[in-house]
């Protein structure tokens, strides 16, 4: 993975920010919508991301990966957009599980009850799981994407894990 450094002339800031969109950009919505449980606010929170991406792009110094700092941004945009107050009163009872859709097989099925029950874990804990199981980061790029410790990461993985194992298990003893 190339790292990006602060680019030279307008010519390469642009670029190199049309190959960090081209590169990032699912990643970085189905992060927000993970972290946010609504597609049009997740929506907004990956254009905010790659807003401050296009602002900030000549202070990247490569202390950490492309990927890293893109997430570490995507947290911080989510995480303001979750405890500003118009967030907190905005009326999310709809969700995509309510519309009309074609029949889903058993795999999706547990895939949307996993998916259910990662939303559902407190935020500290979703935006571990959701860097290191769906977004591939390692331990280390976690840590340096939250500014957390190695250990915090790990501590916070393994809390995540066992809450997630309970809530499936409850789920199936309930059925």
């Amino acid at each position: 993975m190339s790292n990006v450094t602060g680019p030279d002339t307008a010519l390469d800031r642009d670029r190199i920010f049309e190959r960090l969109v081209d590169q990032y950009q699912e990643s970085v919505l189905r992060m927000c919508y993970y972290c946010l449980n609504d597609k049009s606010q997740a929506e907004d929170a990956a254009q905010e991301t790659f807003l401050k991406l296009y602002r900030t792009l000549n202070q990247f110094r490569g202390d950490c990966g492309e990927k890293t700092w893109i997430m570490k941004i995507a947290i911080r945009v989510c995480y303001d957009m979750n405890h500003s107050g118009w967030f907190r009163f905005m009326n999310r009872s709809v969700t995509p599980e309510m519309l009309p859709g074609e029949a889903v097989t058993e795999e999706e099925k547990h895939d949307a009850e996993l998916a259910e029950a990662v939303k559902k874990l407190p935020f500290k804990l979703r935006e571990v799981i959701l860097l290191y199981y769906y977004q591939g980061m390692n331990v280390n790029e976690i840590a340096d994407a939250l500014n957390i410790s190695h250990s915090s990461v790990s501590g916070r993985l393994k809390r995540g894990k066992e809450k997630l194992k309970n809530m499936l298990e409850g789920r199936e003893l309930d059925e």
